[in-house]
């Protein structure tokens, strides 16, 4: 019965007696009904639910009922969105968000702008035919710390990524060639970015022409124009920078590869990739 499942859920915080007379049922039927054996149905549950526990932790407290029902049934257990959506509210396991995300571009620079040939399409029919990049910033007790990744569209994938403690053109100059030497991009891949100094500077727009991308940028103070990192940001904070008070640099560059490596690529589904991690989709599609 509904009434004495809510008893037994919230009987550490309010009284028995008082619950009972409140929604009209005998304590007696109450304790009669705990000293029931288990239903099938309430075995599967408690399976369930211990499934859910494990993945919640390991995909960092960021799946919400939809990635957790994909995850649940690529392990092999036939679930549904209600049920894991009433088993997580339930028991109380809730995605993890804290604050909003800012972003900040240095726009002020005499450089020459790229037109937007990107135009908001965030989508790719195959790897290395749509690139996009962007630098965010990290608190530590050492100062900031920026953080400049390049992501393949296609899956969402980070393919090259560099910190440093300064936001200056070498740190996306670093991201940009570890992209190059992981995918060795063919001619004629879109290279999207805002239009900060850093993008914009002499030295990258040569790398860029060295190696025949066309060169994609930002309207002015538009971050929708560059969404999908703006997205790949926003998980990485919420998911981890603002749940821990970060007293390194390096500390926080060692979270960052894991993270990244570890589950962002190989094990973070999006909803953007049918449900899919970066990795997985590269795979199902090679």
């Amino acid at each position: 019965m509904k009434r004495f499942a809510f008893i037994d859920a919230w009987k550490k915080v309010w009284p028995i007696e008082q619950m009972c007379r409140v929604l009209k049922v005998t304590s007696r039927g109450f304790r009669a009904w705990r000293s029931r054996p288990m239903g099938k149905r309430q075995r599967k549950d408690l399976v369930i639910l211990a499934h859910i526990r494990e993945q919640h932790s390991l995909a960092l407290g960021s799946y919400g009922r939809p990635r957790m029902t994909e995850e649940l049934k690529e392990l092999g257990l036939a679930v549904g969105h209600r049920r894991v959506g009433r088993l997580m509210r339930q028991n109380d396991i809730r995605v993890v968000r804290t604050r909003k995300f800012k972003a900040t571009t240095d726009s002020n620079h005499q450089f020459n702008i790229a037109h937007n040939l990107l135009d908001r399409d965030f989508s790719a029919s195959a790897p290395n035919q749509k690139w996009a990049g962007d630098i965010s910033y990290i608190w530590t007790r050492e100062g900031w710390l920026y953080l400049a990744v390049i992501l393949d569209l296609y899956s969402r994938r980070v393919i090259g990524w560099a910190v440093s403690n300064r936001m200056k053109k070498d740190l996306a100059i670093r991201a940009l060639n570890m992209a190059i030497n992981l995918r060795q991009p063919p001619p004629g891949c879109i290279h999207h970015t805002d239009r900060g100094s850093q993008y914009c500077s002499h030295d990258y727009q040569q790398i860029l022409r060295k190696q025949d991308f066309h060169a994609s940028m930002s309207g002015k103070g538009n971050c929708y124009d560059n969404a999908a990192v703006e997205t790949f940001f926003k998980s990485l904070k919420a998911e981890l920078i603002w749940r821990h008070d970060w007293s390194t640099r390096r500390q926080t560059e060692t979270a960052l590869f894991q993270y990244i490596n570890g589950f962002y690529n190989p094990r973070r589904r999006q909803s953007a990739l049918g449900w899919k991690s970066p990795l997985a989709f590269e795979r199902k599609a090679a």
